[in-house]
C-alpha cells in the first residue's frame, strides 16, 4: 500500500499558517511602498540619486543589524515572542514618520526606516522557519513558497499606494511653465519649494502612520492566538551552530546567493522609475510599470510553486536565473520601450528565488535552523549595499555607448549569474548525495 503524499498545510496548523502568512503581506507592503521613495526624496530633498538610495541602505541595513540578535532572542524564548517583538518594532518605526515629517529631516526618515526594519528582521527570521516547521519536511519548500506567494499581494498594495496616494499627490512634480512644460523643482523660488516640501513630506508620512496602526492590530491578534510549540532549541551553543553552518556548503553558498538575489530584486524594482523616466515617463506612470511587474511576479510565484511538484527546485532555480540573465541583458542593450518591457519581464523569473534559496539552504541543517534562518535574513543586506552603487552609476548619465540607467543594470545581471551558479551547484550536491552521479 502506497503512503499518501504529505499535505502542504495540515488541518491542525491551518489557522496559525494563515495568521503568520498574513505577516508576509505586511512586510511586502513596507518593502514596496518604500522603493519609490528613492525617487520622491531625490526631488523633495534636492539630493543626488546615490544619496536618495540611502533609503534602501537604511531599510535593508536594519535587517543586517538585527537578524542575528533576533535569532538569539527566538532561540532563548519562542517564535511567538519573536513575532510580537518584531511587530512592536515595526509599528514604532512606522509611527516615527510623523515626527520625521514635522522636522523635515531626511536623516530622521532614515532612522525611522532603520527601526522599522529591526521589526522586519525579527518577523522574517521568525516567520520563515516557523512556516517550514508547520508540517512535513518533504513539503517544506513548497509550503514556504505558498506563504511567500502572499508577500507580493502586500507588495502590490504598497506599489498601488505609492503610485496613486503618494507619487500622484506630490506637488513638487506638478509645476509647469507658460507653455505647459514641467518645471524642475530645483528651479523654483525658496518659498514655493518650502511649501511643496512640507506638503509632500506629509503625503509620504500618512501611509506609514496608518501602516503602524495596522501592525498594532496584528500585534493584538497574535498576542491572543495560541501558536504551536516552536521547533527551536535553547540548548544549542551559538558558536558551535555558526561553525556547523559555515562548514555546510549548501547553506554557506545559499547565503551568498540570497545576498545577490535581494540586491537584484531591489535594484530592478527601485530603479524601474529612473529607467522609465529616461524614456520621458513621469513617476506615477512609471510606478504603474512596477505594479505590472509585481503582478507578473505574483502570478509566476503561484505557477512556480505548482511546478515544484514536478520539477526539482534546484533545477527550477537555475532555469529561472538564466531567464533573468536574458531579460536583464535586454534591459541593458535594448533602448526604448522594448528595454523597459524586458525589465518588467524580469520579475517573472525572480518570483521563486527568495523562498527557494531559503528552503534549499535550510533543507539539511537540523537544529541549527533558527540561526541559519538569521543568516539568510541577514543576507537581505544585499538590498542595502548595491542600490546606492547603482544610483551612483545612474548619476553618471552615460557609460560608454549606453545611457547610464541602462548600463547600471549590469549589477542585477551579475546577481543572476551568481544565482544560476548556486542552482547548478546544489543540483550537483543533491545528485551526489543520492548517488546519482
Amino acid at each position: 500500500m502506497n503512503q499518501s503524499t504529505p499535505k502542504v498545510v495540515e488541518k491542525k496548523h491551518l489557522i496559525p499558517f494563515i495568521i503568520i502568512t498574513s505577516l508576509f503581506a505586511l512586510w511586502g507592503f513596507a518593502n514596496d511602498i518604500t522603493n519609490p521613495m528613492v525617487a520622491a526624496f531625490k526631488t523633495i530633498m534636492e539630493i543626488s540619486t546615490a544619496k536618495a538610495a540611502l533609503v534602501q541602505f537604511a531599510f535593508y541595513g536594519g535587517y543586517a543589524t538585527m537578524a542575528i540578535p533576533a535569532a538569539l532572542f527566538v532561540q532563548k524564548f519562542s517564535y511567538k515572542k519573536g513575532i510580537l517583538l518584531g511587530l512592536a518594532l515595526y509599528a514604532t518605526g512606522a509611527l516615527l514618520f510623523w515626527p520625521a515629517a514635522q522636522y523635515e529631516a531626511f536623516g530622521f526618515f532614515l532612522v525611522s526606516l532603520y527601526i522599522l526594519t529591526f521589526g522586519l528582521a525579527f518577523l522574517e527570521t521568525t516567520a520563515n522557519p516557523f512556516i517550514l516547521s508547520l508540517g512535513s519536511v518533504q513539503t517544506a519548500t513548497r509550503r514556504l513558497n505558498l506563504a511567500q506567494a502572499f508577500n507580493p499581494l502586500g507588495s502590490l498594495l504598497g506599489m498601488f499606494v505609492a503610485s496613486r496616494v503618494v507619487l500622484a499627490a506630490l506637488d513638487s512634480d506638478k509645476h509647469t511653465d507658460a507653455a505647459g512644460n514641467l518645471v524642475d523643482f530645483s528651479t523654483l523660488d525658496v518659498a514655493t519649494k518650502a511649501m511643496d516640501r512640507a506638503h509632500d513630506l506629509m503625503v509620504i508620512r500618512n501611509p506609514y502612520v496608518i501602516l503602524g496602526l495596522v501592525v498594532l492590530v496584528m500585534f493584538v491578534v497574535i498576542l491572543m492566538t495560541k501558536m504551536p510549540a516552536s521547533g527551536h532549541s535553547n540548548n544549542i551553543h551559538p558558536l558551535q551552530s555558526f561553525r556547523r553552518l559555515f562548514n555546510n556548503k549548501v547553506y554557506r553558498e545559499g547565503v551568498i546567493a540570497q545576498v545577490f538575489y535581494v540586491a537584484a530584486q531591489i535594484m530592478c524594482w527601485t530603479f524601474i522609475i529612473q529607467y522609465a523616466g529616461h524614456l520621458g515617463i513621469d513617476k506615477a506612470t512609471a510606478q504603474m510599470y512596477n505594479i505590472v511587474a509585481m503582478g507578473i511576479f505574483l502570478g509566476s510565484r503561484f505557477i512556480s510553486t505548482l511546478l515544484m511538484k514536478y520539477v526539482n527546485s534546484r533545477r527550477l532555480l537555475m532555469v529561472f536565473a538564466m531567464g533573468g540573465i536574458v531579460t536583464v541583458t535586454g534591459a541593458i542593450f535594448i533602448e526604448g520601450m522594448a528595454g523597459l518591457y524586458c525589465l518588467v519581464a524580469t520579475s517573472a523569473f525572480m518570483s521563486l528565488m527568495f523562498p527557494t534559496i531559503y528552503g534549499i539552504a535550510l533543507g539539511d541543517i537540523g537544529e541549527d535552523t533558527t540561526l541559519g534562518a538569521a543568516g539568510l535574513v541577514m543576507a537581505i543586506v544585499g538590498g542595502a549595499l548595491m542600490p546606492p552603487l547603482q544610483g551612483a552609476i545612474i548619476d553618471l548619465e552615460t557609460v560608454g555607448f549606453l545611457p547610464a540607467v541602462n548600463a547600471s543594470f549590469i549589477l542585477p545581471l551579475v546577481c543572476f549569474v551568481v544565482i544560476a551558479r548556486y542552482g547548478y551547484r546544489t543540483m550537483i550536491f543533491d545528485a551526489k548525495a543520492k548517488n546519482l552521479i
